[in-house]
């Protein structure tokens, strides 16, 4: 672990919020996959979620390379990490953003949103794609629980001892 014990609660704490995010984009994604017809008059565009990673702020590097475990007697507590491996939390910013990809093109003239060809622009979804996305995001988010989990008995057993 990075630091202490709260690291991995806030890293886990990231993964959780960021599953979260993925899971609220696909069940709109999935709620919206036959809206062909906006408030913008333009089918429904499918939402992604797009994640990225950035370390820490400048101070948070400088902060974790000075400060150092302080030892009461040669050989008693050493420094659990070593300075010059020590590597700040990274820190996840998620954005929803709309799929580029193009809509899909479906030749029915009796729809009321038919063009004048006859032919209907359905959103860029497609069902089973949104399935396999809500399983991975479902799986990964019961991954987070876990190490939350992990991490919460570690810290509860720590202090039994």
């Amino acid at each position: 672990m990075a630091g202490n014990i709260f690291s991995s609660f806030s890293i886990s704490a990231q993964g959780l919020a960021l599953q979260r995010q993925r899971l609220s984009s696909i069940a709109k994604n999935i709620a919206n996959a036959d809206a062909t017809r906006g408030p913008t008059g333009e089918p429904y565009r499918r939402e992604i979620v797009v994640a990225r990673a950035h370390p820490a702020d400048a101070f948070e590097e400088a902060l974790g390379t000075q400060l150092r475990v302080q030892q009461t007697a040669p050989g008693h507590a050493p420094t659990i990490v070593p300075p010059h491996r020590w590597q700040p939390p990274r820190v996840l910013s998620a954005v929803a953003m709309p799929d580029p990809s193009p809509f899909r093109i479906v030749y029915d003239p009796s729809h009321p949103d038919a063009d004048a060809q006859g032919y209907v622009r359905y959103p860029n979804v497609n069902i089973v794609t949104e399935m396999i996305e809500l399983i991975s995001a479902q799986r990964a988010f019961e991954a987070n629980t876990a190490v939350l989990n992990a991490a919460k008995n570690i810290a509860r057993d720590s202090l039994e001892i």
